[in-house]
Formats: structure tokens, sequence, C-alpha cells
């Protein structure tokens, strides 16, 4: 046999075993490796829960919070919503904060009691009379007179307590929290030969079987009107007339009275608001300057 034949015989094997390599099952060629290699990575960082919140967190944080507000996940459940009772406590409560004043309810207040001659008169411009149980509230605490008709309850160091109804201002060297009581109010915390105490006081809802009434300020005509709430069981927060269908709020002034400088309202209906947010109508009342006007209402004991 001659060397070409050998070759050629060779030749021939070499490439029928490459052939067999080529097509033997299970064996893959490049591009369908690099495919696979790439879904198996896929899968590992779908799989994996760091890196799926990393992923959901970076490629839209807005989004992300929105689907979990609408579709609450299976570890994380649904946020209950607020029902409409609730919603209108938090308004309640909320409104009620913002009508009291300096003085609030389920505030304990701390200072110093004085006393003097006292006989229910006053910056708050109530008439004199045989209440004798009144104090006289110091200028901060006053508020340009929302602490008018205010009950306070005022307790001495020793235990002994008074409940007295504000109806003036303690101007000059009356610090906050300070009350100038009246002499009878003073001697049922201490000896009025103490002339000076330290106290705590707070205000209180005292039960009464009073109505509230209504006067017109001297002066009050159809043009020009102060009006005046006497009596409230709690302090009064706002003061409304109805002018031309809507209820119009009248400014305070510090001696007690509500104004309508333009007389706008003055002889119809009032509403009236207390700190905790009830509502009263007193129907229209004629303008009579000076007169005590009586109602059949009152606000709620709290």
């Amino acid at each position: 046999m001659s060397k070409r034949w050998l070759f050629l015989s060779a030749a021939a094997v070499l490439i029928v075993v490459s052939l067999a390599l080529v097509l033997l099952p299970g064996d893959k060629n490049d591009e369908e490796v690099k495919t696979e290699a790439g879904h198996a990575a896929t899968a590992s960082a779908a799989n994996s829960p760091s890196a799926t919140g990393t992923s959901a967190a970076s490629a839209s944080p807005s989004a992300h919070a929105t689907g979990a507000s609408e579709k609450p996940s299976a570890t994380q459940p649904a946020r209950p919503t607020a029902t409409p009772s609730a919603t209108k406590a938090r308004q309640q409560a909320a409104g009620t904060a913002s009508l009291a004043g300096r003085i609030r309810p389920g505030v304990t207040y701390r200072g110093v009691a004085t006393f003097y001659d006292a006989d229910g008169g006053g910056a708050c411009l109530y008439d004199p009379g045989d209440d004798v149980l009144t104090g006289a509230m110091n200028t901060t605490d006053y508020e340009s007179s929302k602490a008018c008709g205010a009950y306070v309850l005022v307790h001495a160091a020793g235990g002994a307590t008074v409940t007295v109804r504000i109806t003036n201002e303690c101007p000059g060297d009356c610090a906050p929290g300070q009350i100038d009581l009246s002499a009878q109010a003073f001697a049922k915390l201490a000896s009025p030969s103490a002339g000076r105490i330290p106290i705590t006081w707070n205000l209180v809802s005292p039960s009464t079987s009073d109505t509230i009434s209504i006067r017109y300020k001297t002066g009050s005509s159809r043009y020009w009107c102060g009006i005046q709430a006497i009596g409230h069981r709690n302090p009064l927060a706002r003061l409304e007339v109805l002018a031309g269908g809507t209820w119009r709020q009248l400014p305070r002034a510090s001696y007690n009275y509500f104004l309508s400088e333009s007389g706008s309202g003055c002889g119809g209906a009032i509403r009236l608001t207390d700190i905790y947010g009830e509502q009263l109508t007193v129907p229209a009342l004629a303008v009579r300057p000076d007169v005590v006007q009586p109602t059949r209402l009152q606000f709620a004991k709290h």
C-alpha cells in the first residue's frame, strides 16, 4: 500500500471522529449555552428577596408605594380606613382645641391667690349681685375677656377648694396664673391674714339651673350694637348674628361685648358657641339697650 493511500485513510478517520463528537446528544453550541446562562442569572435574581426589594425600590419608588396602598401584600395586612364617626371625632377635637383660649379643659394651672372686696361686677361688665364667690383673672389669662364667665376650681396647698366665676380682670401686678379672689372665696382656702397663698386651678363645667340671658349694650340700635351673653355654663368662644341669611361672627371687645359696628344682624337671631363646640341658637330679640332678656337655653355640662 502506497504512502498516499495511508494518508488519505487517516484523514478520513479523523473527519468521521470529529463529526461524531459534534453530533453527540446533550451537547449544545455556544449560542445556546450563553442564552441559558442568561436565563439562569435572571431566575436567580428573581428568587432573591433582597434583589427583588432593591429592584422595586430603585426602579420606581412612587409606583411601588401606590401599589402597596391599593393592594396590600400577603405579608402586610391592609390598613383599616377611618370610619366616618372616627373622622368626625377627630375634626371635633381639633375644633375644640382651636375654640378654647389660654384656659383649656383638662389643664391644671399654677399661681397665687390674693383677695379684694368684690361685688360680682368688674371688667366683664356683669351686674353686681349676690354671688360672692367670684374672681378677677390676671391680664394674661383674662385674654381680652375670653375668661369672662368661666368657672374655675381653685385648690389650696392644704387641700381646701372653692369654685369661683370669673367676673373681672386683675391688671398690673397680677402674674400669669394668679387669681384675685373675692374676700369670701379666699376665706374658704385660708385665713385672710395669709394675704397671698400658692394655688392650682382648673376649668370646670358646673351644675346649674340657670339659663343664658342676652343683653344689648347701652346705645345699641339697628345701626350699631353690642351684644353680651350672661350666665353661660362654659366659656363662650363665639357669638354670631344672622344677617342676610348668613351667620356673621362678631369681634369681642375687652369689656365682654360682641360688636356689630355696621349694625349688621342687630335684632336678629344669635348663635352662641362654647369652647366645646356646642352651638345654641337664640331666636331674634328686640334691640332693647341695657335690658337683660332671658332665654331657655344652656350649654351641656362637661
